[in-house]
């Protein structure tokens, strides 16, 4: 891989920093702002049950599936439109959820946020990519922190706003930022047209089979495989952990919401060191070895012991999901040209949510059929070690194009 000489952070690229870091927190804000308020809104009108579940559903549907469509997308508008259009995209369908007056607008408006979400999680690693290549994991460490930060601060806001102003100003509220971050893009996008026509050569055509190559190429299901596995257990927990851990470990509904918190609050770490320590250290192995085994002694910790130490349990679930960040820092570390960028993210994402959309169903029926959480926690078990050959391949220093050149030829 050629990497750039590196230079200063901010030099050349305030405006990208300060567009990347607001469309992270656009991207997560919009998703985690809902669920509080939710008994606010059926005050005004009802909303079903079916409404409700097909909300807590949209999100790894949504993002599957323009997981597939983004890098086709970009292809067409170039990475700074498309941005541009999902940030205006998102903030449409905030104001529009906060104006929403029945079941069905509520979650037209609630997927249109997660189809515009679903392209700006696919364009992070690559907007890293191009504009700081010479501080990938600086710049991911960044981002995934931005995102974790605006995932438990609309949480804690959203009910003390919609107390003392309305559910509706809660709801849309979040909409100024995503407004906000457009101000950065546009600005990007006018430089990116002007270089654009600047240039004599282009020498990075787009490639529309790019994205169809992911599918034949070992590393790209590995980080497939090991984004999956974080999905399913953060999706899986946020759905069943505190039902789980009242019916096995003995803890009251507070103590269960508290630890749902500690679960969550074990991502704001991984995300500030993680993508760092691949960056600079190429630690990868370890950090596989890590989130493994963090993950089968808690799993064996709520199967055999669940009431011994619940808090050691959910904390050590909590580390698990550090492969996000780590496949969030890979997708730019293992490719060399922003088509296999753009095609990896696509790929990466759209399957692994796909896959993670199944698992909090399957877990429910799981519990259903059998009556009790062994099988369900077995499962889960099943999950983690999926991320064991996905390490294997993953850690070897080698980008996608590399695999496809060894396996069939010229990547041009």
């Amino acid at each position: 891989m050629v990497t750039p000489d590196s230079r200063p952070l901010w030099h050349g690229r305030t405006l990208a920093l300060v567009g990347i870091v607001l469309l992270a927190f656009s991207l997560r804000s919009a998703v985690a702002s809902l669920s509080p308020v939710l008994d606010h809104v059926a005050q005004d009108f009802p909303v079903p049950e079916w409404v409700v579940g097909l909300i807590g559903t949209a999100p790894p549907v949504c993002f599957a599936i323009f997981g597939v469509l983004t890098p086709q997308f970009e292809r067409r508008l170039g990475l700074e439109r498309l941005v541009v259009i999902a940030l205006a995209v998102a903030t449409i369908g905030m104001v529009a959820r906060g104006l929403a007056v029945d079941g069905l607008t509520l979650l037209g408006s609630t997927a249109l946020i997660f189809a515009a979400v679903g392209t700006g999680n696919v364009l992070l690693p690559p907007l890293v990519k191009k504009y700081f290549p010479d501080r990938v994991g600086l710049m991911t460490a960044v981002f995934s922190t931005t995102m974790a930060v605006a995932t438990f601060l609309p949480p804690l806001v959203a009910v003390p706003i919609s107390d003392a102003a309305g559910w509706r100003t809660s709801l849309a509220l979040w909409a100024v930022f995503a407004g906000v971050a457009l101000i950065p893009w546009i600005g990007l996008t006018v430089r990116a047209r002007s270089a654009a026509r600047s240039e004599a050569d282009d020498d990075d055509e787009p490639r529309p089979d790019v994205f169809r190559r992911m599918w034949r190429l070992p590393l790209a299901w590995a980080l497939m495989a090991s984004f999956a596995v974080s999905g399913i257990i953060a999706y899986t927990s946020f759905a069943w952990l505190p039902t789980i851990l009242v019916d096995i470990a003995g803890v009251d509904p507070a103590t269960a919401g508290a630890l749902l918190s500690l679960f969550a609050g074990m991502g704001l770490p991984a995300s500030l060191l993680v993508p760092v320590l691949v960056a600079r250290f190429r630690i990868v192995r370890s950090l596989y070895a890590v989130a493994v085994a963090a993950g089968f002694v808690s799993i064996a910790g709520l199967l055999f012991a669940p009431a011994a130490a619940p808090w050691l349990w959910v904390a050590l679930l909590g580390i698990a999901p550090l492969l996000f960040p780590l496949v969030l820092v890979m997708l730019g570390l293992r490719t060399r040209t922003h088509d296999a960028t753009i095609a990896l993210s696509g790929f990466v994402q759209s399957v692994g949510y796909a896959i993670t959309a199944v698992f909090p169903l399957t877990v429910g029926l799981l519990h259903a059929g059998s009556g009790g959480w062994t099988s369900s926690l077995w499962l889960l078990a099943a999950v983690v070690a999926a991320a064991i050959p996905a390490g294997v391949v993953a850690a070897r220093p080698h980008t996608v194009e590399d695999e496809w050149e060894r396996r069939h030829g010229s990547w041009a």
